[in-house]
């Protein structure tokens, strides 16, 4: 069986390429794949000589169109139990007060499997397709985090969290027991045989791990080919407590343990220095931009077109609970105001009790195609898995969203094709993502 939604279909090919075929149409067989995309379906199923028995015909209305999943390239599954709380702390403190003693609680496996099976449900609501999730230190709480993602259909990233110093005692581990429980979760996540759920060697950041540690992960990641994910230069008193430990700088310390690799993505990555920049585009590491709790945390303003003019691959991630939602709508929201807060810093400055105006054409806000892009194919390239989904491909899979514009407020007007999108990014929620496809299946709602 073949299924074709016809009506407005949306993707991004690059980050300065958006396409949009406005009475166009996809097609996905049965093993959701896509097969065909464009404007002359008529053509199209001329070629495929497709008989009408094997076809399905999904029929978007005006106020509908169908875009690529989001993807969420860095989240705290956990932390969706504290998700609105401490966020008038600094990072270290917020960690300390809130995150570990949150965490240690997941040696309970009861206790587990409730707060997995809620932000699971949520980001899939929200229209996440694609997770990279930390966990905490726990194995037998981080698989019921992977059996939990495949059990609703999510394809995701799960990391089992290693963190060996300079964390509380009643929640860091020893070396040996890091590493031994990270090889036997890459192991167990590996025996569930699915493509859609994929483990991730998780360092929590430099400052939790030793040099050894650090080290020994790296190798791991090499010797069984897994991806990485961690933090980097989120925040300034962070960042002077690695140079203080380690005595180089923060990207060189993942990169002195052979963590900085093309199946690496970094959160944050707010203060990096220009050597650093180049270091992590020469290694084909990404990172992953968290507006909401670079903000909510007070750890600075990330100029995401820094990284991308350098070069650099950048998804975007919720961080929740840094972040305050689970919703990469709202990240690409965040994202675009920060680049708005980025141009007036670059327009004005402040003298005295004055705002002195300062015209500089050079820099420019993002565009909402931009943050699509970053929501979407570039999240997938953070995360190396672009060849697979991101955008409407023949041969992808089919991670998709069926958007209705409607639902919550009835419109006052009709929208063409990038008028739906726009407003779906700057005024749309969950209650908008009518349907979430993934690998072709209904994970979210249905479809008439």
């Amino acid at each position: 069986m073949v299924t074709v939604y016809r009506g407005t279909v949306l993707h991004t090919k690059s980050f300065d390429e958006f396409e949009v075929f406005d009475h166009g149409f996809i097609a996905v067989d049965n093993n959701g794949k896509i097969i065909g995309l464009g404007k002359n379906y008529a053509s199209w199923l001329k070629q495929y000589h497709i008989p009408a028995e094997d076809l399905s015909e999904v029929r978007l209305n005006d106020y509908q169109f169908i875009m690529p999943g989001l993807v969420d390239c860095h989240i705290h599954a956990p932390q969706y139990a504290q998700l609105g709380l401490g966020l008038d702390m600094p990072l270290l403190d917020w960690l300390n007060t809130y995150t570990f003693p949150l965490e240690a609680k997941f040696s309970n496996r009861n206790y587990a499997e409730h707060v997995y099976r809620g932000v699971v449900e949520s980001t899939i609501r929200c229209g996440t397709t694609l997770a990279s999730y930390f966990a905490t230190n726990h194995l037998d709480s981080t698989l019921i985090l992977a059996e939990e993602a495949l059990r609703q259909g999510q394809r995701a990233l799960i990391g089992k969290v290693c963190s060996n110093c300079n964390s509380p005692d009643y929640y860091v581990e020893k070396t040996s027991d890091s590493i031994s429980s990270t090889e036997l979760f890459v192991k167990a996540v590996r025996e569930l045989k699915s493509p859609l759920i994929l483990p991730t060697i998780t360092p929590r950041f430099a400052l939790s791990c030793t040099k050894d540690l650090l080290t020994r992960l790296g190798s791991m990641a090499k010797r069984l080919d897994v991806h990485i994910q961690s933090h980097i230069s989120e925040n300034l008193a962070e960042i002077d407590a690695v140079k203080g430990i380690f005595k180089t700088g923060y990207a060189a310390v993942y990169d002195n343990a052979s963590l900085l690799t093309k199946k690496t993505v970094l959160a944050h990555g707010v203060h990096l220095e220009d050597a650093e920049i180049a270091l992590i585009k020469e290694r084909g590491t990404a990172i992953a931009h968290c507006p909401a709790s670079n903000t909510m945390l007070s750890s600075g303003i990330c100029d995401v077109q820094r990284l991308i003019n350098a070069g650099v691959t950048v998804g975007l991630g919720t961080d929740c609970a840094g972040g305050n939602s689970v919703s990469i709508q709202n990240a690409m929201l965040r994202t675009l105001e920060v680049s708005k807060h980025l141009e007036f810093f670059n327009k004005q400055h402040i003298s005295g009790s004055a705002i002195i105006s300062q015209p500089n054409p050079l820099y420019k806000p993002l565009k909402y195609t931009e943050a699509l892009y970053l929501a979407t194919l570039g999240g997938a390239k953070a995360l190396a898995l672009d060849h697979v989904t991101g955008n409407f491909v023949e041969g992808k899979e089919f991670d998709a969203l069926l958007i209705d514009v409607s639902i919550g407020e009835k419109p006052n007007r009709t929208y063409n094709a990038t008028e739906l999108l726009e407003k779906f990014i700057f005024s749309g929620d969950d209650r908008n993502v009518r349907v979430v496809f993934v690998a072709g299946k209904i994970i979210k709602g249905y479809q008439k």
